[in-house]
């Protein structure tokens, strides 16, 4: 029983009880901004990386070491070395 004269302790402030803390953000990870994607050249617009095939020109494929990857619906594409 709670007297009169104890106190309850303060809710925690931030949410839902037992809601997971965010992840906090990696160090030193890099964001690409949509216009080192696109270059203009003499009025018009180049795109400088592949885009998906199956969703469309408006997503590109992330650049990784031995492949190409659209982050939206998984296709990928493996790079083959050139000899």
């Amino acid at each position: 029983m709670i007297m009169a004269d104890e106190k309850k302790p303060a809710p925690k402030a931030g949410g839902a009880k037992g809601a997971a803390p965010k992840p906090a953000a990696k160090k030193g990870a890099a964001k690409t901004r949509k216009s080192s994607l696109y270059k203009i050249e003499g009025g018009k617009l180049i795109r400088l990386r592949k885009s998906c095939p199956r969703c469309g020109s408006g997503v590109f494929l992330a650049q990784h070491k031995n492949r190409a990857s659209c982050g939206k619906c998984g296709y990928s594409e493996t790079k083959t070395a050139a000899n």
